[in-house]
């Protein structure tokens, strides 16, 4: 059993924290160094983003990226989500196949309360009680 996320899901709460703290158009490389990665590697921490219009990506000399929406619209789940894709895959966690549902697994009811609460806290923080929550 994993509960870890991506480093690219910790990558985009960055930037999408870095974003909202400029509060302007950022070059890439600017918000790759800011977030801790490198200019090659940030397109792919970012399409999700543009691609959800949480965030507008320009191009040429003076492009960048910028905020599309408020860190109080987006959810921590909706960010897991987008970057990582759906996280009910409907598969056991015992056997990583789907639970027989006349002969669910022994696990099977306790796994689907413990997986519903943590997706509804994670459903009920915004990117910006993220953020706030920092201890700096």
């Amino acid at each position: 059993m994993r509960l870890e996320l991506m480093r690219k899901t910790e990558l985009a709460l960055l930037a999408m924290e870095t974003l909202a703290e400029l509060d302007a158009r950022t070059s890439g490389e600017r918000l790759a160094e800011g977030i801790g990665t490198t200019r090659e590697f940030l397109p792919q921490v970012m399409a999700p983003l543009v691609k959800r219009n949480w965030v507008k990506s320009t191009r040429g000399p003076s492009g960048g990226y910028e905020l599309a929406v408020g860190l109080p619209e987006v959810t921590v789940l909706d960010l897991i989500e987008t970057v990582e894709g759906a996280t009910d895959r409907g598969q056991c966690v015992l056997s990583g196949s789907a639970c027989d549902a006349d002969e669910p697994c022994a696990l099977h009811d306790a796994w689907s309360r413990a997986r519903d609460a943590l997706l509804a806290e994670l459903g009920s923080i915004s990117l910006a009680d993220a953020a706030a929550a920092k201890v700096v």
